[in-house]
C-alpha cells in the first residue's frame, strides 16, 4: 500500500473546507457534500471531515483525493461510520475498493469534482486513459459505502 499523501492549501483548509463543512451542518448539499464521522482508531473519539459522495450505477463511495489520510486509516480499522449532512445521519459500513476496480470511479469522480480536487490526481483527469488511472489508484483509498437502513 502507497503513503501518498497530499496535503491542501491554505485556502481549502481555512475557506473551502470549513465552508462545505458548515453548509452540511446545516443540511445543504454542495455538489453531494456531507460530513464522514469515523471513530478514531487509536482514541475511540468520533473525527470529523467534510467529504463529496460518489453515487455509480447506484451505489455510493467516498474517495480519498489526498490519499492515505487520517480518515482513511479510522476507517479501515473502523469498518464504517456516520455520512451527516444537517439532521440526517446515515449509519453505513465501508468496504474498500480494490485497485483494479478503482479506475471507472476514479474517472466518475473528477469527472464531478476536478476542478476542486484535481491537484490532488498528478496530471492524471477524468478523460486520461485506464492504464493512467489503475496508476494512480494505489495512491487513493476508495471505499463502497453501504447504509445501513
Amino acid at each position: 500500500m502507497s503513503t501518498h499523501v497530499r496535503k491542501p492549501g491554505w485556502f481549502t483548509v481555512k475557506v473551502l473546507n470549513r465552508a462545505v463543512a458548515w453548509l452540511s451542518r446545516r443540511g445543504i448539499s454542495v455538489w453531494g457534500s456531507r460530513i464522514l464521522a469515523v471513530r478514531g482508531r487509536r482514541s475511540g473519539q468520533w473525527r470529523t471531515t467534510p467529504v463529496n459522495l460518489l453515487t455509480v450505477d447506484g451505489r455510493q463511495y467516498l474517495v480519498a483525493p489526498r490519499g492515505h489520510v487520517q480518515w482513511t486509516h479510522n476507517m479501515r480499522a473502523a469498518g464504517g461510520g456516520e455520512l451527516r449532512l444537517g439532521k440526517r445521519v446515515d449509519t453505513f459500513t465501508a468496504t474498500e475498493v480494490a485497485d483494479d476496480d478503482k479506475p471507472p470511479l476514479l474517472r466518475a469522480y473528477l469527472r464531478r469534482w476536478k476542478a476542486e480536487v484535481g491537484v490532488f490526481f498528478d496530471g492524471v483527469g477524468p478523460d486520461s486513459s485506464d492504464a493512467e488511472l489503475r496508476r494512480i489508484a494505489p495512491d487513493h483509498p476508495v471505499f463502497r459505502v453501504t447504509v445501513r437502513r
